[in-house]
């Protein structure tokens, strides 16, 4: 009958119609808070943190060119030549090639609209700081979504397709071209501040990608392997999957098991094994993302 209850109880999957707009929701709102994070933070203290928008930051002090405007030149035509040269990659998949085309469209249009709104704050170490917070907040939502807003990603896997580099390295070099252009620009200091910007950006895309409850992964080697099951099925109350491994020198086999625990859980785990065999062999790692029972959903 609980059985019963608890199906009732969950949530019941999105229907397709209801999963479009879903991510079509996250695109909207995750290019809103980059908009606004640009405008607040990066913009007004000159830092250009790499991408289109670092791009519309020294094309503004310098030219004096609308960023929105900056941003839309650049963005619309690489997302056509991403069309073209990317082919099957971009558009395989027709939701992602049309929520990408609105993020390209849309982020700039937000800039536009918050173009006048005042700055947070004039320390450039502050705005680097949470204009990195705002910027990865915003892309990492979007990103939930397997979507993205354009501009130098797109340029940056027509370079990977071309010449053969990894996309990490183009992404890297893209954003260091645009970073090393500021140092000209502003002075070395303001690039060493769209350093820190990039780097805490990255930092807030995978919390927002994986989130702050970082697992733990045991492996257990031990002879011990049947009573230390009993004890982490019945005193952690978390499962247990048997692996079968070899020695390398002996190259006899050896039991293996593996479990996930959530953080306040590894001192007990430890504590159980250290009991019931105190020479077992224990592998303690950090398990950024879990899915399935007793953790995250899918």
């Amino acid at each position: 009958m609980m059985k019963v209850l608890s199906r009732k109880i969950e949530k019941e999957p999105l229907s397709p119609l209801q999963r479009i707009i879903f991510e079509f929701g996250h695109v909207l709102v995750g290019s809103a808070i980059v908009a606004i994070a640009f405008n607040i933070f990066l913009l007004p203290n000159q830092i250009a943190s790499g991408g289109v928008s670092g791009v519309s930051t020294i094309l503004r002090y310098t030219f004096g060119f609308e960023p929105a405007f900056t941003q839309w030149a650049f963005n619309i035509p690489l997302f056509i030549a991403g069309v073209l040269l990317l082919g099957g990659s971009l558009v395989g998949s027709i939701m992602y090639g049309s929520k990408t085309l609105v993020g390209t469209i849309f982020l700039p249009f937000v800039v536009f609209l918050t173009r006048d709104f005042e700055a947070a704050t004039s320390d450039p170490l502050l705005a680097a700081l949470f204009g990195g917070i705002g910027v990865g907040l915003g892309l990492g939502i979007v990103f939930r979504s397997n979507s993205s807003t354009g501009g130098t990603d797109l340029a940056a896997q027509i370079i990977n397709k071309y010449t053969g580099l990894s996309l990490g390295a183009c992404v890297f070099i893209m954003d260091g071209l645009v970073v090393i252009s500021s140092a000209f620009v502003f002075g070395i200091e303001f690039a060493l501040y769209a350093l820190i910007a990039l780097f805490v950006t990255g930092k807030v895309i995978d919390i927002v990608q994986t989130g702050l409850g970082y697992s733990k992964m045991a492996i257990i080697i031990s002879e011990y392997e049947e009573e230390l099951k009993q004890g982490i099925l019945t005193k952690v109350d978390r499962g247990v999957t048997k692996l079968v491994g070899y020695g390398g020198y002996t190259n006899h086999e050896r039991p293996v098991l593996m479990c996930v625990v959530g953080r306040n859980e590894v001192t007990k785990l430890t504590q159980i094994v250290k009991t019931i065999d105190p020479t077992a062999f224990v592998i303690v790692t950090n398990a950024s993302e879990v899915l399935g029972k007793g953790f995250k959903k899918h």
